[in-house]
């Protein structure tokens, strides 16, 4: 089968100038690997979609909390159909069902994947190849870090990097829970776009007031929570300006940018805490009826269309190798590979 076949192994030996991907040859070839056969609880599936995260740009770089594997395809999530099992009651029951997966241990950005059967969802006709294959790692992020704002008692909370796919979802959720997302973002056409999603404010971070905005914003509304994927000094002064018991949650780096405390006494004057969060442990920690209720919320949101994919572009395996950097590298969508 052809692949996006990843080129090293392990993680990276040095910190990178930018975490932008700019060359997929360095990481990636593409080529061709055995056709996967599934062992018994494991499903192998035909890919319709693969989905292109911002983990996946940093796992193929050696950046994420996970190893690579020389000579094993990358991409972490898509959707497709299952064409074989390798035995068991839930492997057995997919067979020939259209599902989202979770790939394991090769990746989805090939013709054909091996993933856990306990770890596929099936998906009803009304979903999308787009959002199905988009249907783990955002959605599933998304509710789990509202359901923190939620827990949290304050109806107002933050986020960076406000555009992405991830928090177009958060914002949507928190507009029809009566929440007031406020978000940061880097290009000011971005502004009335995320407002008209349910934003209550947004602020362009690289203004040159944005923390004497953000500061009467906090006063006002008094958010607890600040969901943040860039975790540069940008995000310690947004931290820096939130009240008493704030939250600083960390799910991403999309920054080399090392970040400076402007204030450590508030950890231990003002019980600030700064905290981190990650799918994978999300999952292996929750309960399953969690689990199982995240994953039918996401479903019917797409389902109803109260949740949309937007597609900056669709990709063969092949060019991905040419134009994946310059499709990812356009702001407000999301880049998908059809092998």
């Amino acid at each position: 089968m052809k692949a996006l076949i990843l080129k090293e192994g392990g993680f990276a030996t040095k910190a990178p100038e930018s975490i932008q991907l700019t060359d997929m040859a360095t990481h990636l070839t593409f080529g061709e690997l055995d056709m996967p056969e599934a062992k018994e609880d494991q499903v192998v599936i035909k890919v319709s979609l693969a989905s292109v995260n911002p983990s996946d740009e940093m796992f193929i770089q050696g950046l994420y909390g996970q190893k690579r594997i020389a000579g094993k395809a990358a991409g972490f999530e898509g959707v497709g159909e299952v064409v074989s099992s390798g035995g068991g009651a839930v492997a057995d029951g997919l067979k020939g069902l259209r599902v989202a997966f979770a790939a394991s241990p090769q990746g989805a950005w090939a013709e054909y994947v091996v993933a856990e059967a306990a770890t596929c969802i099936p998906l009803i006709d009304a979903v999308r190849d787009e959002d199905g294959a988009a249907m783990i790692v955002n959605p599933l992020t998304a509710i789990a870090m509202f359901d923190l704002v939620k827990k949290e008692g304050e109806k107002s909370f933050i986020v960076s990097a406000g555009a992405s796919q991830l928090c177009k979802l958060m914002i949507s959720m928190a507009k029809d829970e009566g929440y007031s997302p406020i978000a940061l973002v880097r290009r000011d056409e971005q502004i009335d776009l995320l407002k008209g999603m349910g934003a209550t404010h947004v602020l362009n971070a690289e203004n040159g007031n944005f923390v004497e905005e953000l500061s009467g914003i906090c006063r006002n509304d008094k958010p607890r929570v600040f969901l943040d994927a860039v975790a540069n000094n940008t995000s310690a002064s947004v931290f820096n300006t939130m009240g008493r018991g704030a939250r600083w949650v960390i799910y991403g780096k999309l920054d080399t940018e090392l970040p400076t405390i402007q204030e450590p006494g508030q950890l231990i004057f003002m019980q600030k805490q700064i905290e981190g969060f990650w799918l994978t442990s999300w999952m292996m920690t929750t309960p399953m009826e969690e689990k199982v209720a995240a994953i039918q919320t996401a479903q019917t949101r797409f389902a109803t269309g109260e949740w949309k994919t937007d597609v900056t572009a669709i990709l063969s395996l092949e060019e991905a190798m040419e134009s994946l950097p310059e499709e990812l590298a356009k702001p407000n969508g999301k880049v998908f590979i059809k092998p």
